[in-house]
């Protein structure tokens, strides 16, 4: 099975990116190689660039309050688990506690490593990092591993709050939805929204189809076209019934 996930706000969609960006940063961090350090540096150039919306810490803060006053409601529920409800109620306080400690903006303290800096604007040139170009980093990508990764994890620590936020809100989101098994007939699907609110779809299909959905969403109508690519070709329509699991998502 394969899941894709479609934001339906500008909000949402920077959550995901900065998500991805997190999980193949901390992913090449822990590798030893050299190069793997260096699309390390250069997803946490990506974070710093995506983070830095003024409003993203505060935006942030206010979800976890409003969705912890939710859950509050939801104390002595029989249908709820109590233990389940209390760990994420202190992941919230966790979090929210952490995220209010930031001073400055989001990645102030990369802004001011004057070498990062450096390295960060040979990097909006094609091949702008080789060892002529900046040998200060060239002799940096030959340290050891450990030193390296010694480097990468506190460089990336000033970011880890807006993570455990970005990470505790779309788990909530994820969870929001029930999912319901639909048929796109030879390919197509479109459902109408009818007043419907969603900030996230999530399409889950069997990888057996060879395809994969292209959507479009207004607050009219869901279209869904799944297609396929072969070769150099243009995408074209799957021309068969796919069976996918759909959800809406909304906090």
């Amino acid at each position: 099975m394969i899941n894709y996930e479609y934001p339906l706000s500008e909000r949402i969609r920077t959550l995901l990116r900065l998500e991805d960006l997190y999980e193949r940063a901390i992913y090449f961090i822990a590798k030893a190689d050299p190069q793997e350090h260096h699309v390390a540096l250069l997803c946490m150039f990506e974070i710093l660039e995506v983070a830095g919306r003024a409003d993203l810490k505060s935006d942030l803060l206010q979800e976890l309050e409003r969705q912890k006053q939710s859950l509050e409601s939801l104390r002595d529920n029989p249908d709820i688990s109590q233990e389940a409800l209390d760990n994420i109620l202190w992941d919230i306080d966790r979090t929210s506690s952490r995220l209010f400690q930031m001073s400055g903006k989001v990645g102030q303290e990369l802004r001011e490593n004057e070498w990062l800096m450096s390295i960060k604007q040979r990097t909006n040139i094609p091949g702008g990092v080789c060892e002529f170009d900046v040998p200060s980093y060239h002799y940096w990508l030959h340290l050891s591993a450990e030193q390296h990764r010694h480097d990468l994890e506190g460089w990336l620590a000033p970011f880890l709050p807006i993570r455990d936020g970005i990470a505790i809100v779309l788990r909530l989101l994820r969870e929001s939805g029930k999912g319901s098994m639909q048929t796109a007939v030879q390919g197509v699907y479109q459902q109408m929204m009818a007043g419907r609110i969603a900030q996230m779809l999530r399409i889950r299909l069997k990888l057996d189809y060879h395809c994969v959905p292209e959507i479009s969403a207004n607050k009219y109508a869901l279209n869904i076209r799944f297609t396929t690519q072969e070769a150099a070709q243009r995408p074209k329509v799957f021309e068969a019934d796919v069976d996918f699991e759909l959800t809406f998502c909304n906090l």
